[in-house]
């Protein structure tokens, strides 16, 4: 099997128990790669934003915002980042619901140090051999539900009102409504996925882009089929 060069290789560790997060930094280190700790949710995704890291460790039960959040705040933007959740969350359910997110592998604590070690390898050796096939020849990203369609691949859509060009904001939350149709999302669970915790964001942001996403899609905005509210809840997307 062929080495990893890690000296060009970045792990972000989000964990806030320090002995933890500084015995992975020290054997991570030791193996070559070059390691930052966040040790709460917000800075976690700051660092995931500044440190573009190869791979992410990530625990679940964190301060300010949670593991599973940050989770799919990352998904909506990067599907290729390899991300290991290490918690003590262990039962069937906790890691049925990491793989539903989009985990790549999840160890529960304590764990061996060794087998951490061949995971995270792992983990690295696969994404790079993927980063290499995949070429030019991404697929085109086609949503439909009525008689809308959302290009993701080229951020356009076909909707009412024509087609206009979506902004990376809009495109994040439609993704996340998508992901999860059917399932009421609160205005916080998508404050926090969507944004993870962005400046001056309140729950009358997410009020005002669902207007327009009603504007945009819905034959009668003021009777939404698509995306409807859920009165002192949030929203649900569904068709």
């Amino acid at each position: 099997m062929s080495e990893i060069n890690q000296g060009d290789k970045k792990i972000l560790v989000i964990e806030d128990e320090a002995h933890i997060a500084e015995g992975l930094k020290l054997n991570l280190t030791l193996k070559g790669f070059l390691v930052k700790i966040a040790n709460d949710g917000p800075s976690g995704l700051s660092a995931w934003k500044s440190f573009t890291p190869h791979l992410i460790i990530l625990d679940i039960m964190l301060p300010g915002i949670d593991g599973l959040s940050i989770l799919q705040h990352i998904r909506l933007d990067d599907e290729q980042i390899p991300i290991l959740i290490l918690s003590a969350k262990k039962s069937p359910a906790d890691r049925i619901k990491g793989f539903q997110n989009g985990v790549d592998d999840y160890l529960a604590k304590p764990f061996h140090l060794d087998e951490f070690l061949l995971r995270v390898e792992r983990l690295i050796r696969r994404s790079e051999w993927h980063n290499k096939n995949i070429l030019s020849d991404k697929h085109e990203e086609l949503y439909v539900f009525g008689d809308n369609s959302i290009d993701f691949q080229n951020g356009k859509a076909l909707c009412i009102a024509g087609e206009i060009l979506l902004t990376d904001q809009e495109l994040k939350l439609l993704k996340l409504f998508i992901t999860n149709r059917g399932n009421v999302l609160s205005r916080k669970q998508i404050l926090e996925i969507g944004w993870g915790y962005a400046v001056n964001t309140s729950s009358r942001t997410v009020d005002n882009f669902v207007v327009r996403f009603r504007k945009y899609f819905e034959k009668n905005p003021k009777k939404p089929k698509f995306f409807r509210s859920r009165r002192a809840v949030g929203y649900v997307f569904d068709h």
